[in-house]
């Protein structure tokens, strides 16, 4: 057979239909299917000849979910279920149809660990590369981030042809939360011959989605979506048997927009892609071509960043942290964001209930410092409190009422204490909302974007991994970063390289500590915060207010000048809201 690209330069390619489901229907089983590679292969390779007799040129092997976690097993077992696979779908295609090698996602338990999953994933490649497929696809992934370093081994070591396929929602989204613009932005970029989208939704949603977007791309596109959606009968997923007609006509219109290669997912039998092969033999193959459309009229991009005002003049860039307060009574919080305003200061910050203890929602109380002050203000975004839908709704509540400029942290973990009771929701860490972020900002807020930032922790332990990060999510669009405070010359060094190596927009951390307690507590209370002993040192024990805070201004006079060659501004956080310290501080 010729090569896949060649092939589909005048042919639509058809895929196979699900595996997983039909093994189960088929068979009345709800063991994995993939265990049947060594146990059963007589099922597997009648499954895949069903496929191909019912017009299927290209069949995906029996591994969607062959990891060692789902099959209980170790690498040499696996790679022996994963060859057998291999060896099976080619006996079946007998060289009428191509043979793609099958990667589904890692299980959700170890997804965490992107180090392991990549090394998975490349693992499966290299078996699929020695058993003689003739491409890989990916499917059902929700990122591409992880899978990237993979398909450049595969592209640059072989010559198979690689396909990746994302799971959306009905409304585009996938379960990280990327739109599916993103996410086909992406995979342009990326070195896949093909990309599209399979399981998730059914045709008629599937045929929606294509319909609303605009392709630009010379790549290949797939669609394969699911037969419907199921029905939950005595404990089981159970797919219509009968809208073969439907769904051969609902892909056809997808493959009318915009498709080249098209098949099935979950709930799909040979009869849906016999009914999809016999639709499709009379189509001619449109002509290719990169769409490029260019709007005449397009509207200048507002730029919102709160740093704007000094952008060019040269000047240190002032933020100023109020956090919000653990009941409903803001007067302090409100006295000092009005004592601010005739400040140099260029953004009010607020903190996402740090620490995981209740505050009042900073976006909601940046907000009212907003209205009632004039103030630029900043609220901070954690990860730990809320999954990938609250945090679009809270983002495009906040856009709507002018808010624009965001912190965006991980957030700290909810008090051991508390975890019977209050459960943190990791969807994902900062750069994973980061991501989403930078999504939204090519959709729903083209005109007018979020200008958000990231933490540094310089103290931790592993400079190379802080670095690292920080460069991860200047690529996702962070424009500035606010550090922990600083207190000592090492601390003003490891800044220095952090400069030097990313070339990031800086903020550094300043906190003046009141008083000889509030320097104590904060060394020992406070996690990522390292305050040495000479600088407890420094302040008396049996010090007035008025000595204990020309300390704390003495030192942080003393941080801004060892680092005024090299920060872009500095980020204040006043104990006790004593934010007529500032005056004091930048009277040099």
């Amino acid at each position: 057979m010729k090569p896949i690209s060649e092939y589909l330069k005048e042919n639509y390619l058809i895929c196979d239909g699900a595996f997983g489901t039909y093994y189960a229907e088929k068979y009345n089983t709800k063991e994995l299917p993939e265990l049947a590679n060594l146990s059963a292969p007589e099922r597997v390779r009648e499954i895949h000849e069903e496929y191909v007799s019912a017009g299927a040129k290209l069949i995906r092997t029996n591994t969607f979910a062959a990891h060692p976690d789902l099959l209980n097993c170790g690498q040499g077992l696996l790679a022996e279920n994963v060859k057998s696979a291999c060896r099976l779908a080619k006996e079946a295609a007998d060289g009428k149809a191509y043979v793609a090698g099958d990667i589904g996602p890692v299980p959700a338990e170890a997804a965490f660990d992107t180090e392991a999953a990549e090394k998975h994933y490349l693992f499966l490649a290299k078996l699929f590369v020695e058993s003689g497929v003739d491409a890989v696809v990916f499917e059902t992934f929700s990122e591409l981030e992880t899978i990237l370093p993979v398909i450049r081994y595969i592209k640059e070591e072989t010559p198979l042809f690689v396909i990746v396929q994302f799971a959306v929602s009905q409304y585009g989204y996938s379960s990280a939360g990327l739109s599916m613009h993103r996410l086909f932005e992406e995979a342009q970029k990326s070195p896949a011959d093909a990309y599209g989208l399979n399981c998730g939704i059914g045709p008629g949603h599937m045929a929606t989605l294509f319909q609303n977007i605009k392709f630009r791309t010379d790549k290949y596109i797939t669609a394969l979506p699911n037969a419907g959606y199921p029905h939950n009968i005595s404990n089981r997923m159970v797919f219509s048997a009968d809208n073969g007609s439907y769904f051969a006509e609902r892909v056809c219109d997808i493959m009318q927009v915009r498709a080249d290669i098209a098949g099935g997912c979950c709930g799909t039998t040979p009869e849906h892609i016999r009914r999809l092969s016999a639709k499709t033999a009379g189509m001619m193959k449109t002509a290719r071509r990169a769409e490029q459309k260019i709007c005449e009229n397009e509207k200048p991009v507002q730029n919102n960043a709160f740093y704007r005002k000094k952008e060019r003049t040269g000047k240190k860039l002032i933020a100023v942290e109020l956090a919000p307060p653990l009941g409903s009574d803001d007067k302090k919080l409100m006295e000092a964001a009005h004592a601010l305003r005739k400040s140099d200061v260029d953004v009010l910050t607020f903190p996402d209930s740090p620490s995981g203890r209740t505050r009042v929602d900073s976006i909601l109380m940046a907000e009212k410092v907003s209205k009632e002050t004039g103030m630029c203000v900043m609220p901070h975004l954690c990860c730990r409190d809320k999954n990938a839908i609250a945090m679009r709704s809270q983002l495009l509540g906040a856009h709507i009422n002018g808010i624009n400029n965001f912190l965006v942290v991980t957030g700290d973990p909810v008090p051991a204490v508390a975890r019977q009771t209050v459960k943190a929701v990791f969807n994902f860490n900062s750069i994973g909302l980061m991501n989403i972020i930078h999504d939204m900002n090519t959709e729903q807020f083209a005109d007018s974007p979020v200008v958000f930032g990231g933490a540094i922790n310089q103290n931790r332990r592993n400079l190379n991994v802080e670095i690292d990060r920080i460069r991860k999510k200047m690529e996702m669009g962070a424009d500035f970063f606010f550090t922990q405070p600083v207190f000592t010359e090492k601390g003003v060094n490891l800044l220095r390289q952090i400069k030097e190596e990313t070339g990031a927009r800086i903020l550094c951390g300043v906190m003046p500590f009141v008083s000889r307690r509030n320097a104590v507590f904060m060394k020992n209370e406070m996690t990522g915060i390292e305050v040495d002993e000479q600088i407890i040192a420094r302040y008396p024990e049996n010090a007035t207010k008025e000595e204990g805070e020309a300390v704390g201004i003495e030192i942080a006079r003393e941080v801004m000048t060892q680092t005024a060659d090299f920060v872009d501004g500095y980020y204040f956080s006043f104990p006790f809201n004593r934010v007529y310290l500032l005056e004091k501080i930048l009277q040099l």
